[in-house]
């Protein structure tokens, strides 16, 4: 059975090869599909995306450059706010304003003011003081005599002298402190005087190089107080402030200021870079410049912008991807994130899982149809096969039956000879039984030979001695007489003695069936061809076969339709011809086929003379 299936195994398999191969490319197109669609969503995004990062460094620029001049002032001025703003100069983070009292309980300017406070009035100081004392005695008197002249003369010189001997922090505040409390006189102090609370001197009294103001000198020594040190000059600078109508608000802020600490910039800083989200920090040269920002704030805006510009749709925002704490500008990591491109990257899975259910269906849909159409190739060449076997069977236990019909036949024939009673009723018999055993052997050995069952048996067969075995068959098988005439030589064959028997008695017979004559001619002729084999060509006188009947004949069970009376026959003289044929690696053909008869032409391989 495997040997019939094998033709539809291989046609099938060769098919599902190629629909395989479709359904493959077809996979292919459709991964490429779904790739381009993503790819182009994906595009459209990064350029959103590009585009709010290029506005959010715009816009971070911006702000740098709007607020640099308040940041390098608040550097300069320890009275002005630094709260939001950076800056590192070679390696030291002057803003945010880190700068806290030292550690300690002692209190040596509260003890130094109280030292100079009884010195004024007993006369006693030490040596660093004296002078100062001594000076600050006469520019009280100054300011007592009442002369506009001497008092600003006296003022001067104190503060010259002031200037031009500058002691510690925990001794020049108490100093200057104390000066500025006897030497106010409420909304009449002099200039000068109230110039040191929070204004600081001009330049040439040593404004500029020391002496800024109270407030801001305290401001900038708050490292080398204590703490106890710096709120006792603290509580009495902001009592004086208040008594000369000076403005203290932006003192106590700065006191009160809580600064961001230092922050830890990455290295290298390559350009300008978020820091844990709430710092920008740009840098230039040996400095770095920074500002808090929020990110919230800035990105709601960038949205607010993409929108109007009808970029995104309304329920899109602009937000910050996943990252690490420092996140240069180069590359912020912003993602533009919208419902719809959600929904337009679902919908391209979707369709792609359809279409790929689809193909996986057409894949299934076409294994189940092949596994049926073998199965259904099965179960018919099974039943072929049943119906075979049981054709062989029944011939098999026909051939018993008709061997002991012919053989009672013959006996009759032979003795009751010519008898009048008996007819030729004996002779009718053996005829018939003849007819059914060439008929038995015909399906027996078509079944062998269609299966592979036979076992070719070659030998040198001579045409001759062929063409009479022929003769001898068709006298005791036909009715109608026959011419019998050959013209062979002594061409031998290599091939098998009974099927050449077989084959020439086939001929022989359908010659004399299909066939309106009287009597039958047939004529064998052989033409040898040294190296090639030989072609013996088989003619009768027959009914002809019309030419597109020529290879029909050839079919198993085909029988052919001629003129007349009807001709009884099995359909399988011709196909069991050819097949003899072909195991003798030989052929079978019409030759040529008319109303004066037929010839058949068949080629031998390796004849033998």
């Amino acid at each position: 059975m495997l040997r019939r299936l094998l033709p539809t195994l291989l046609a099938l398999g060769c098919g599902l090869l190629a629909l395989g191969w479709g359904l493959v490319s077809l996979q292919r197109i459709f991964t490429q599909e779904r790739e381009d669609a993503r790819a182009q969503v994906r595009s459209r995004r990064i350029a959103l995306e590009q585009l709010a990062a290029e506005s959010l460094r715009t816009a971070l620029a911006q702000m740098m450059k709007t607020h640099l001049p308040k940041l390098n002032s608040a550097v300069g001025d320890p009275l002005l706010p630094a709260e939001g703003y950076y800056l590192l100069f070679r390696g030291h983070q002057f803003l945010p304003r880190v700068d806290w009292p030292r550690e300690g309980a002692d209190v040596p300017a509260q003890a130094n003011y109280t030292m100079l406070a009884h010195a004024l009035d007993d006369g006693q100081a030490p040596s660093p003081y004296q002078e100062r004392l001594a000076r600050l005695r006469a520019a009280e008197a100054a300011l007592a005599s009442g002369s506009e002249a001497r008092k600003d003369a006296a003022v001067e010189s104190l503060l010259r002298y002031h200037a031009a001997h500058p002691l510690p922090a925990d001794q020049e505040l108490p100093f200057t402190l104390l000066m500025v409390e006897y030497l106010q006189r409420g909304e009449d102090t002099q200039p000068l005087i109230r110039a040191l609370v929070r204004e600081g001197l001009p330049e040439e009294l040593g404004g500029m190089a020391r002496d800024a103001g109270l407030q801001r000198n305290l401001l900038r020594a708050r490292p080398q107080l204590t703490q106890p040190d710096f709120n006792f000059l603290q509580a009495r600078i902001v009592a004086l402030s208040i008594t000369l109508s000076e403005p203290s608000d932006a003192f106590v802020a700065r006191v009160q200021e809580a600064g961001a600490g230092a922050l830890v910039l990455p290295e290298p800083l390559d350009g300008p870079t978020l820091l844990a989200e709430q710092w920008y920090v740009e840098p230039a040269a040996e400095q770095v410049h920074g500002l808090a920002v929020d990110m919230g704030a800035l990105l709601s805006e960038l949205t607010q912008e993409l929108r109007e510009r009808n970029l995104i749709p309304r329920d899109g925002q602009v937000r910050l991807g996943p990252g690490g704490v420092a996140r240069p500008l180069k590359h912020p990591g912003l993602e533009v994130a919208t419902p719809g491109w959600a929904a337009a990257e679902a919908d391209i899975e979707a369709r792609y899982g359809l279409k790929t259910l689809l193909v996986a269906a057409c894949g299934a849909l076409a294994s189940a149809i092949a596994a049926l159409a073998v199965v259904a190739q099965q179960r018919k060449y099974r039943f072929v096969e049943l119906k075979s076997d049981f054709v062989s069977t029944v011939s098999h236990e026909l051939r018993t039956p008709l061997a002991s019909i012919r053989l009672l036949g013959e006996t009759l024939e032979r003795r009751l000879g010519k008898s009048p009673e008996a007819g030729d009723y004996p002779t009718r018999i053996v005829r018939a039984a003849e007819g059914l055993h060439f008929l038995v052997e015909n399906i027996l050995s078509f079944n062998r030979i269609d299966k592979g069952r036979w076992a070719l048996r070659p030998a040198r067969v001579r045409l001759e001695e062929a063409v009479g075995n022929l003769r001898h068959d068709l006298m005791d098988a036909v009715t109608v007489p026959v011419e019998l005439s050959s013209d062979v030589g002594d061409v031998e064959l290599d091939a098998d003695a009974s099927l050449v028997r077989m084959l020439f008695a086939n001929l022989g017979r359908n010659a004399c069936l299909y066939n309106l004559r009287s009597p039958v001619v047939l004529t064998v002729r052989a033409y040898p061809q040294p190296g090639f084999g030989a072609t013996v060509l088989f003619s009768d006188n027959g009914v002809g076969i019309p030419p597109e009947e020529w290879e029909r004949v050839f079919q198993d069970f085909y029988r052919l339709t001629t003129p007349g009376p009807e001709v009884h026959g099995s359909g399988l003289g011709l196909a069991l011809c050819r097949r003899i044929m072909g195991l003798h690696q030989g052929s079978i053909q019409v030759a040529s086929s008319g109303p004066e008869g037929t010839t058949f032409a068949l080629t031998f391989p390796e004849t033998r003379r």
